[in-house]
């Protein structure tokens, strides 16, 4: 018994991912236009923030919008551009209170400058103290594409004398990669697709996967204990015979 207690101490789900899928079919099948489902997401990600605060997560990344999104209709877009905007002007006060530390990664510079300016705002003001939770938001994403960018970083300082190949190792690929976090624990998708849709593709080697039926919308804090729960249940191996 105090090994099989032992072992479950160590199976606890620090890094966390959420593929946040949904959120437009949950509108449609509500009769809602798509904007009142981004909206709503936005609500179940302020939950969803205060639950892992409340169980001890190291760090949360959302995936808010991939590479792929932008070829979505303009009208949605911008719909999404406002929100972030929003979201930002009304979570960060909160995200304080709770010694949230908020990161936003992607290509986010094809947001604009206003945008830009709100992330730098916000990450500025959520980042003056020692973080309980690091909330990590992806947007305009993609992970083939950050494989790309960190190999060209990495080829440009060889080529340049800084570093021989013999030192590359994961280590430093997870450095020069745009995310925030080396490896994740626990990946969440919602939406019912059962697919990993080029998010954190080198990240998440590891990671334990949860498909949830759910729409983001509909995902509750409920269910995310139930993800943390089930995760306890979990034999990692990670290759080994146990």
């Amino acid at each position: 018994m105090a090994n099989s207690s032992k072992d479950k101490q160590k199976n606890i789900a620090k890094h966390i991912a959420i593929i946040m899928d949904g959120n437009g079919r949950w509108a449609i099948s509500n009769s809602l236009d798509i904007s009142k489902g981004h909206s709503k997401g936005v609500e179940i990600v302020t939950e969803i923030v205060k639950e892992s605060v409340k169980q001890n997560v190291s760090s949360l990344t959302l995936y808010a919008f991939s590479s792929e999104n932008w070829s979505r209709p303009k009208p949605e877009i911008d719909a999404i551009k406002k929100l972030v905007v929003k979201a930002i002007n009304e979570q960060v006060p909160d995200l304080k209170k709770q010694k949230v530390k908020l990161k936003f990664f992607g290509e986010i510079e094809d947001f604009g400058s206003k945008i830009l300016t709100k992330i730098d705002e916000a990450e500025t003001a959520t980042g003056e103290y020692e973080p309980v939770l690091n909330l990590n938001v992806a947007l305009g994403y993609g992970g083939r594409q950050d494989i790309v960018n960190l190999t060209k970083k990495i080829s440009t300082r060889v080529k340049e004398g800084l570093i021989i190949p013999e030192q590359i190792d994961e280590k430093m690929i997870s450095e020069f990669s745009a995310s925030p976090i080396e490896n994740i624990d626990l990946l969440i998708r919602t939406g019912g697709d059962k697919r990993i849709s080029n998010f954190l593709l080198y990240q998440i080697a590891y990671t334990e996967i949860l498909f949830v039926n759910k729409y983001w919308p509909d995902f509750t804090k409920e269910d995310f204990v139930e993800c943390l729960d089930n995760f306890k249940t979990v034999s990692r191996r990670f290759g080994k015979r146990i």
